[in-house]
C-alpha cells in the first residue's frame, strides 16, 4: 500500500511542475496573437493552471498519507519547511494566476505588462515546486 502511495505521489508532483513548462512558449505566443487564437492560447493557459492546481491537490492527500502510514514523523524539519512551502506556494498560484488573467481582458489592461508577470509567476511557482521537490527527495534535516 506504501508503495501505492509513493507513486501516486511522484506522478502527482510531475503533473504539478511538468505542464508548467508550456506555460512559457504559450505565453510568448500569446503576446503576437490575433483576438480569435488568443482566446485559444488563454484557453490552454487555462487547462495547464488547472491541471497544475488538480496535481497539487493530489499530491496533498498523497503526502499525507505518506505521512500518516510512512516512517516519517510531521514534525521532521524537511516535513516543516515543505508544508510551509506548500501553503505559500498554494497562496501564490491563487493569486499569481487567476488574479492576473481576470485582468486581462478588461478595457483598459496593459496586455504585455500581464504577461509578463504571468511568465515571472510562473518562474517562482516553478522555482517553489522544484524546492518542494528537493526536500521531499533529499530530506535534508534542516534543524
Amino acid at each position: 500500500m506504501y508503495g501505492t502511495f509513493v507513486f501516486v505521489h511522484v506522478v502527482s508532483a510531475v503533473l504539478s511542475i511538468g505542464p508548467l513548462f508550456l506555460l512559457m512558449p504559450t505565453i510568448k505566443r500569446l503576446r503576437n496573437a490575433d483576438p480569435l487564437t488568443e482566446k485559444a492560447y488563454l484557453t490552454v493557459i487555462n487547462v495547464i493552471i488547472r491541471l497544475v492546481m488538480h496535481a497539487g491537490h493530489l499530491l496533498v492527500i498523497s503526502g499525507a498519507l505518506l505521512l500518516l502510514i510512512g516512517p516519517w514523523p510531521w514534525f521532521t524539519s524537511w516535513v516543516i519547511a515543505t508544508l510551509a512551502i506548500l501553503l505559500l506556494s498554494g497562496v501564490f498560484l491563487s493569486t499569481g494566476f487567476t488574479r492576473v488573467l481576470r485582468r486581462y481582458h478588461l478595457p483598459d489592461s496593459n496586455k504585455a505588462e500581464i504577461l509578463t508577470i504571468l511568465t515571472r509567476t510562473s518562474w517562482i511557482y516553478i522555482g517553489l515546486m522544484l524546492i518542494m521537490l528537493w526536500l521531499m527527495v533529499q530530506k535534508p534535516m534542516l534543524w
